[in-house]
């Protein structure tokens, strides 16, 4: 989901930091027509988007997040008014709808759409891709270093069982805390996609008892908890699997394993978005066509290691990106599973549960 890269492209933003923590975004020339994205860190190649800005004759300034929550924060202090294009995760995008943060997408400005795979339109989350158009795809495992943990158990206990992890550095995931309850109900027997009171309560009260333990190293998203592995400040965590595609590609990462818990876990879908009052709708639309390109897809996931749900991609992907860690086999898709959207009394109530077990 993320990469820790920061490509700001056009005019800084560096007046906006000092206001209020928000980051937003600058118009590189008033008369030149700029698309403002607000993305995740490192998540698209600078070359695609300096092709993007040759084609429209625009600019693109770049903003960069580190997790979904961090960006629905943003938008709902009014950066909702300043971005054009948006990249929330599929879990997310109910949540969005539902506090009118996007708006929706007109799909007869986007030609390209043809290219999806069939299996990535109408999805779930989003029947009719009313609000969102698929980016990339991935999976969030267990990370973990191959010379500290010999022969892992296949299982979220791992993190969760003292018995099993009894002297370790570990950490479990932050940001909107459902792929962290999703865990922790599927070590308990209730399954990853667990949507009751009491099946929640049950996983922040493991949680908790989790964190309590000594060797618990904190709440730390995919993208750093990867980069902790990689500098031996932890010794298994919660990633996401394209994070650790990267570092074998790079050579950085050669001491750590990943796997995807048997009990369960997560398949999530980033989308590209319009926000409600996007000032440059239009130009977002004609961004969101030229990633769905068959060109620039594969271009795209050969740039940041996620699988692509553009179908005409396929033949140019990488080698690499057809390795089962990328690409998961028929037995590892039995195991993954699509979060929950949750949105209005039910997100309030399960907010509140996620707050208490992080405290």
């Amino acid at each position: 989901m993320t990469r820790l890269k920061s490509f700001l492209l056009g005019a800084s933003c560096a007046a906006a930091l000092a206001t209020a923590g928000l980051v937003l975004p600058q118009p590189a020339n008033a008369d030149q027509p700029t698309l403002n994205l607000f993305t995740w860190s490192g998540y698209i190649d600078p070359n695609m988007v300096t092709q993007f800005e040759k084609q429209c004759g625009c600019k693109v300034v770049e903003t960069d997040y580190d997790s979904n929550s961090e960006m629905e924060a943003k938008l709902k202090a009014g950066a909702d008014s300043q971005y054009d294009v948006v990249v929330p995760s599929s879990y997310y995008v109910a949540r969005l709808v539902s506090e009118q943060l996007i708006q929706p997408i007109n799909h007869a400005a986007l030609p390209n759409f043809k290219n999806l795979a069939p299996k990535f339109q109408n999805p779930t989350y989003d029947r009719g891709d009313k609000y969102s158009i698929p980016y990339q795809w991935g999976t969030t495992g267990i990370g973990y270093l191959k010379d500290q943990i010999s022969n892992p158990v296949q299982s979220w206990s791992l993190l969760f069982d003292p018995k099993i992890n009894t002297s370790y550095p570990f950490t479990l995931m932050s940001g909107s805390g459902q792929d962290t309850i999703g865990a922790a109900c599927a070590y308990l027997g209730y399954g990853f996609t667990c949507d009751t009171k009491a099946e929640w309560l049950a996983a922040a009260k493991l949680i908790k008892q989790t964190r309590a333990r000594k060797n618990f190293a904190g709440f730390v998203d995919g993208l750093p908890e990867r980069d902790q592995l990689k500098a031996k400040v932890s010794s298994a965590g919660m990633v996401f699997n394209g994070d650790v595609a990267t570092s074998y590609a790079d050579g950085s990462g050669k001491d750590i394993g990943f796997f995807l818990p048997k009990e369960g876990t997560e398949i999530w879908v980033d989308t590209m978005a319009i926000p409600a009052k996007a000032p440059n709708a239009k130009l977002g639309l004609e961004f969101i066509n030229f990633i769905l390109d068959a060109k620039q897809g594969a271009a795209l996931s050969n740039f940041n290691d996620y699988s692509s749900p553009n179908a005409a991609s396929q033949p140019m992907l990488a080698d690499n990106l057809k390795a089962e860690l990328v690409s998961p086999s028929p037995a590892d898709y039995k195991l993954l599973h699509f979060l929950p959207p949750l949105s209005g009394a039910k997100l309030k109530l399960f907010n509140a549960i996620w707050t208490a077990a992080k405290q």
